[in-house]
């Protein structure tokens, strides 16, 4: 149904351009023997605070449940911010006089090395 929807196809496209741009990823040959994890793609509305859609989202994802522990990978980390957190760093800003200014993350990676 999504691809019918030229917004959806958009917010794809969007997210496919954001890996090329951050060289992220690269399509290599499975090596033998190798079974590659299946994705699917997740679409969410990002709505303003009196409830309209702004802007449509669609991320590209691993399905975890297909993955094993140790053989397709380590560790996972996923960096939120805490509301505790962002209520000190604004007290502490307000209390420094400090100008803070809030941005919209379009695309977050961290940067390392894989290794496999």
């Amino acid at each position: 149904m999504a691809l019918n929807e030229p917004n959806w196809v958009n917010a794809m496209h969007e997210e496919l351009n954001q890996f090329e741009k951050l060289k992220v990823w690269k399509l290599v040959e499975l090596p033998k023997g190798k079974k590659s994890l299946d994705t699917r793609w997740v679409y969410r509305n990002k709505k303003d605070n009196s409830g309209v859609i702004v802007r449509n989202k669609a991320r590209l994802v691993v399905r975890g449940f297909r993955q094993v522990e140790g053989l397709d990978y380590a560790e996972v980390y996923a960096s939120v911010a805490h509301l505790e957190a962002i209520r000190i760093f604004l007290a502490y800003a307000s209390y420094m006089n400090f100008t803070v200014y809030k941005m919209d993350v379009q695309t977050a990676f961290l940067y390392g090395k894989v290794k496999e």
